[in-house]
């Protein structure tokens, strides 16, 4: 049986136990995939205890993406390049750490076909190091503006991008604005935007959340009339990508995205 899960903190928000659990229903693998809620001081005794264990692969998400790399035996070269993983595989008795995130953020920016531009990624943690170098592969002038300076400073220098104090982002109306912060968040953050002024001049909005689907961020894109890409579709691409590092199989973008969609239509309905 695969055993697989999801590391992080918090995670009462994640549906990635129903996407993947409904993946290995859907391509008849026995499974299943379950959520450790786990504090960043209990990582190391975790991932010692994982090497005893018999689990096939995790999912890493905030706040573990980058301070998990030291316990990890080797890296594939994206994980490396981008310096976080969100994925984690065993080879040949080595535990190895991916990044799925990247293939899941650029695809829905490459389903339309959008040139090269301005983009403004608010937020400096592993899901920002993805973004940031995804954009800069493709071309894009990145400027990366956070509430902790020194980490935005350091990412800036390694993508070749450039640094925006915090309390001078709305200076900035970049092609893309990009919100890969937990603010919005279902939880304790989610009637927080990581964005205070209006939206003038910003053509498109991303936000990397996806549950719920209308953060604060996307809720005002949507009545200022910005065209907006939710959080769910980059989910379920780095999900897919994940799935097949693990099982070799590929499940359906279409029935993932509507087993979603339904679950967040009850959660706000509940």
């Amino acid at each position: 049986m695969l055993l697989l899960g999801i590391i992080g903190h918090p995670l009462a928000h994640t549906l990635s136990p129903k996407l993947h659990n409904w993946a290995c229903s859907q391509q008849n693998i026995p499974g299943a995939y379950y959520v450790w809620d786990i504090l960043a001081p209990k990582i190391p005794a975790y991932i010692a205890a994982l090497r005893t264990l018999p689990i096939h692969g995790l999912s890493v998400t905030i706040p573990h993406k980058e301070t998990i790399i030291p316990l990890l035996d080797r890296l594939t070269d994206t994980a490396r390049d981008i310096g976080a993983v969100n994925t984690l595989f065993w080879q040949d008795g080595q535990l190895w750490g991916d990044n799925t995130d990247v293939t899941g953020f650029m695809a829905p920016l490459r389903e339309r076909t959008l040139s090269a531009g301005t983009a403004l990624v608010l937020g400096a943690g592993g899901a920002a190091r993805a973004a940031v170098y995804g954009l800069r592969q493709a071309g894009w002038k990145v400027y990366i503006s956070a509430r902790t300076e020194a980490k935005a400073l350091a990412q800036a220098r390694t993508f070749q991008a450039e640094h925006i104090p915090w309390n001078q982002r709305h200076d900035l109306r970049p092609d893309l604005l990009l919100n890969t912060t937990p603010l919005g968040m279902a939880g304790p953050f989610s009637a927080m935007s990581p964005w205070k002024e209006g939206l003038e001049g910003i053509g498109l909005v991303y936000d990397l959340i996806y549950n719920p689907r209308h953060t604060p961020l996307v809720a005002q894109a949507v009545r200022e009339g910005v065209e907006v890409i939710y959080g769910l579709p980059m989910f379920v691409y780095q999900a897919m990508a994940q799935f097949e590092r693990w099982t070799g199989a590929r499940f359906s973008f279409e029935g993932a995205v509507q087993l979603l969609e339904d679950a967040l239509s009850q959660k706000k309905g509940g």
